[in-house]
């Protein structure tokens, strides 16, 4: 088994649990600290898994729900914003992996103008994006095949920590699909403070190592942010991030490992803690009734 960044087959069990009443073994790489589960023992691995369970598994449903809309609207909101903030023009041609029910391309439509793009293995959310007249593939493979075109921006919404080869995908994004002076936007959870352990999480990010696997799909990271939108006021459980291709030629960095994840990890989760005792009302927002939405 080897590490999902730096392909190293030196390793620890980092921790063993249950997810949705299926048994997880989480590794540490030794050698660069990546956690992550192996993609040959997770049913989260097979691209089936999406295509129809995986909703019915975190939702008890294969259909978008009123929570889950609701939660995409915020991100969506939280990451025009985010976009505004950073200097890299408005996006003529969009592309969102893992779209969805099409939320933040709908945003991004209406906020930019841009035309937008959508890649989304699950069958009924992929229907609903396109009941709102949205485009959209089944995989990064049917578009690449269908539309040569490239895009101005490519964002990944809480996709990496899916991936079994993550720095395979985004360099195929980088050469195939991403224009030289496109930029991408991810978002995942944030190991030091999220849960993070769960069925579908193959690996577990830290600032670090995502931007180290970034480094090593060809990516500059020129913005990171730590937040807790939606769900929090005061506790930093998601990751979002924008980069740009390195020029061609580049020389690939060497990997650096990311030192005391435990020692982080512990530290993390102790603070969120703290905050959750003294100020529950900030630490973790209502979310909205599905039965009033």
């Amino acid at each position: 088994m080897n590490c999902l960044l730096c392909h190293s087959d030196e390793n620890k069990i980092y921790a063993e649990l249950e997810s949705f009443g299926f048994p997880l073994s989480y590794y540490q790489c030794d050698i660069c600290g990546l956690i992550f589960q192996s993609p040959e023992k997770s049913r989260a691995a097979n691209p089936e898994f999406y295509a129809e369970t995986y909703r019915k598994v975190y939702q008890a449903s294969s259909e978008p729900t009123a929570k889950d809309l609701w939660v995409q609207e915020q991100r969506a909101w939280n990451l025009t914003g985010i976009l505004q903030l950073v200097s890299i023009g408005s996006p003529g041609r969009m592309l969102d992996v893992g779209a969805s029910a099409g939320v933040l391309m709908n945003t991004f439509q209406e906020y930019f103008g841009c035309e937008v793009v959508g890649v989304e293995p699950g069958e009924a959310y992929r229907s609903y994006a396109e009941s709102r007249g949205l485009q959209m593939y089944a995989s990064l493979d049917a578009l690449i095949e269908a539309d040569t075109r490239k895009f101005d921006l490519v964002s990944m919404i809480h996709v990496l920590e899916h991936l079994p080869d993550p720095v395979g995908m985004l360099r195929t994004i980088r050469r195939e699909l991403l224009s030289e002076s496109g930029a991408l936007l991810l978002e995942v959870p944030n190991f030091y403070a999220h849960d993070s352990f769960e069925l579908a999480h193959l690996v577990c990010y830290t600032a670090h190592t995502v931007t180290e696997v970034l480094k090593q799909a060809g990516f500059q990271t020129v913005f990171l942010h730590k937040h807790g939108i939606p769900r929090s006021s005061l506790l930093n459980l998601y990751l979002t991030l924008i980069a740009l291709p390195l020029s061609p030629g580049t020389e690939t960095p060497p990997i650096q490992p990311d030192r005391m994840v435990q020692a982080k990890r512990q530290a993390g989760l102790t603070y969120r803690r703290v905050v959750q005792k003294l100020m529950p009302g900030k630490a973790w927002l209502p979310l909205p009734d599905e039965e009033e939405n």
